[in-house]
């Protein structure tokens, strides 16, 4: 770890823990408490290289007199191994550092199998999906085996469907299951991920691939990427072993698990880390904590202030690193629905500063592919991300809020400071900016300006 003193706190998929979390945060001697949750991650490993790279440039930001604390915010979670985390893999692998400084698409080494060149699920990815879904080990097999064997026949795609489906369901009578919605129910309804025709959904994420890919026939926007003018991969009857389609399906697979994920992490948030803070408040009323989220990192801390006992004011500041939940999550009202609000409306007021929301047009993974995954069943106006209403926060930041808010570039962000409350939405495209696809720049976030950001939010900084 490259700071100190530092201290994990790991939570179960319901939030449950081991019941000495709080005593370990208790003996860190130190004035201020930053807690960064991971997002994608398969193993404790990774998320401790992920905190120590993002931790790093801390210290020497950091005013005299504040004693800073670090916390890594643990959690049962998965990635894919062909969404690599730059810097956390470079270091797992002994990449050279001159080397793990250049841009992602100039370097020659190799983590994990590329998306682009075998839909099959890797080892790795197939045992990280047997650890989330536990008892699924045949369904995740008979997946594998599919993807391996690409068949033609569209009663395999159905078969895919199914069997993706049947990984994302949860238990019933479960907690996860009142924690899946940003919008509420009645507007957002059930998502087309999991409802649709399995066929079709393979088609629109093939074709969505396309767009994102390097030399894909796409167009850039001021709001991503979206698919050009043309046929899209697939539309007439399954091909061969080759057809793009088994690429849409294995994408079909990866949004459906995130979907999982992103219902765990609010419950992770609301139901562990909420309550856990509030009992920190209780026994340390002084020491202030800095919520950092990254992706569904970013849901599970803003659910946490869901989880918030009432008076409890020790949260100053809140990170949201390409938050994959709803732009409109933080919503009084609905700009297409205004009797309805979001899932967190109003949670601004547990925060003792300001929330900050960093988003990049770079992140392909929020910008093209969170909003084909999250639109409603039989709704056919998203295409490619241009129907606002599923927007990710970490596309575009936060949208429709009522306290004041201030939309800043990095530049201004760093050189003018944060307000000390209130929404701020910082464009840090300047440096979230490489990555390969599907997911872009979505996990190019070990950046000292990022760091700044933090720091600057909780007003701990010079």
């Amino acid at each position: 770890m490259s700071v100190g003193p530092y201290q994990e706190v790991c939570f179960g998929p319901e939030g449950d823990t081991d019941g000495a979390e709080l005593a370990r945060l208790l003996a860190l001697d130190c004035t201020d408490l930053v807690m960064f949750a991971h997002g994608r991650n398969n193993s404790s490993g990774e998320a401790t290289r992920l905190f120590s790279s993002f931790f790093a440039p801390f210290p020497e930001l950091l005013e005299p007199g504040v004693r800073m604390a670090y916390a890594g915010i643990v959690w049962p979670s998965m990635r894919f191994m062909d969404e690599p985390i730059p810097e956390v893999d470079a270091v797992a692998n002994g990449v050279p550092p001159v080397v793990a400084a250049l841009p992602w698409e100039k370097r020659t080494v190799r983590h994990g199998q590329r998306w682009d060149e075998h839909p099959a699920l890797d080892s790795a990815t197939r045992l990280a999906l047997q650890g989330l879904f536990p008892g699924h080990g045949e369904t995740v097999a008979r997946l594998a085996a599919l993807l391996e064997a690409r068949p033609g026949e569209a009663e395999a795609f159905l078969e895919f469907g199914r069997l993706t489906r049947r990984l994302a369901q949860a238990p019933p009578g479960g907690l996860g299951n009142c924690f899946g919605q940003d919008l509420p129910h009645d507007e957002q309804g059930p998502p087309a991920l999991l409802y649709e025709d399995a066929l079709t959904l393979c088609r629109e994420f093939a074709a969505a691939l396309g767009a994102a890919r390097p030399g894909g026939t796409a167009l850039r926007t001021g709001h991503g990427v979206r698919a050009a003018a043309g046929p899209r991969p697939g539309t007439g009857a399954p091909r061969s072993g080759t057809d793009p389609l088994w690429h849409g399906a294995r994408e079909l697979l990866r949004q459906t698990t995130y979907y999982a994920l992103k219902r765990r992490a609010g419950a992770v948030g609301e139901l562990g880390l909420g309550p856990l803070l509030g009992r920190l408040a209780r026994c340390r009323p002084e020491l202030r904590v800095h919520l950092v989220g990254h992706s569904q990192g970013a849901r599970l801390v803003a659910f946490a202030l869901r989880g918030l006992p009432d008076g409890v004011r020790n949260v100053k500041s809140v990170t949201l690193l390409q938050g994959a939940f709803s732009h409109y999550a933080f919503a009084p009202s609905l700009p297409h629905a205004a009797q309805w609000s979001g899932a967190l409306r109003a949670m601004e007021y547990r925060v003792d500063g300001p929330v900050v929301a960093c988003y990049s047009r770079y992140d392909s993974a929020l910008g093209v592919l969170y909003p084909l995954a999250s639109r409603l069943a039989r709704d056919e106006r998203n295409g490619f991300g241009r129907d606002r209403r599923w927007w990710a926060v970490g596309h575009d930041g936060l949208r429709a809020v009522s306290s004041p808010s201030v939309r800043l570039t990095l530049a201004e962000a760093l050189g003018q400071g944060m307000p000390r409350s209130g929404y701020v939405n910082v464009d840090t495209a300047a440096v979230v900016r490489h990555g390969a696809p599907p997911s872009g720049a979505h996990d190019d976030i070990c950046h000292r300006e990022l760091a700044r950001v933090v720091v600057a939010a909780g007003r701990v900084g010079h």
